[in-house]
């Protein structure tokens, strides 16, 4: 994906969990706190072509508020040009309601010029208090119209993880190796791996693990072409693992 402004501003924050916190994570008391970030769909452009999402929290070992605002090309697979969009907070004084307000101000010129108006449906979702799953695996269907629930087709998603390099020096830094992660799509008893890493971007940062979050299609879809998957990741922060998202789409072909 580049070494855009989120890579840099990864990299930088990486350095300064090695420097302040390394010690911290690796001893036996460690990883009592970390930062979960949150997601909210922003929608799909009216052709489907464009998935954008907002990921927000509060930094751990700061306190300040971030929002980041992703927009996906899911035809290339990549972030649009000139996104994600990074607003993040300067001090603790400032709200995390205050930094989002000011994320979607900063979007709204290329989220209107792609069309991203049409809502996201949650096909099927992982909740983080959920008990009982691993997040390794999710299924759902399109949603239909004729009764209430009444659903269209039968998809398995599942993630497998394992070691992968990283554009990060993680076993330097953490005495373990990053992980990556493949995702696969099961259609009717045929696989389809959608999505394998084969090295990791640097503003992936220091992977532990990986969890399905959520599978989401376009308002109205009649099929999964325009399906996403919303992937949580877990790396190495101040205080614990961070979550972050990353999005993969599930179609076919586009």
């Amino acid at each position: 994906m580049g070494l855009d402004q989120r890579v840099m501003w990864q990299l930088n924050r990486l350095t300064g969990i090695f420097v302040l916190g390394a010690g911290m994570l690796m001893s036996a008391g460690a990883a009592v706190a970390g930062d979960r970030a949150l997601a909210e769909t922003i929608g799909y452009s009216q052709d489907a072509r464009y998935f954008a999402f907002e990921e927000f929290g509060i930094q751990d070992g700061s306190g300040f508020a971030y929002s980041h605002i992703y927009v996906i090309d899911l035809a290339e697979d990549r972030w649009v040009v000139g996104t994600p969009i990074i607003v993040e907070a300067d001090e603790d004084t400032e709200t995390l309601k205050a930094i989002r307000e000011r994320s979607r101000e900063q979007s709204m010129v290329r989220l209107n010029d792609l069309e991203i108006d049409r809502p996201a449906q949650i096909a099927a979702y992982n909740g983080d208090g959920t008990p009982d799953i691993d997040g390794l695996s999710i299924s759902f269907g399109v949603p239909g119209f004729a009764s209430p629930g009444a659903v269209t087709g039968a998809y398995d998603v599942s993630l497998e993880i394992y070691a992968a390099k990283s554009g990060a020096p993680c076993l330097d830094w953490f005495g373990e190796n990053a992980m990556g992660f493949s995702l696969s799509i099961e259609d009717y008893g045929v696989v389809r791996q959608v999505h394998q890493d084969r090295s990791l971007p640097r503003s992936r940062g220091c992977p532990i693990t990986y969890r399905i979050t959520g599978v989401y299609l376009p308002f109205e879809a009649t099929d999964i072409s325009r399906a996403v998957a919303l992937i949580s990741v877990y790396a190495y922060g101040f205080e614990g693992a961070d979550r972050r998202f990353v999005a993969v789409p599930l179609a076919y072909s586009f």
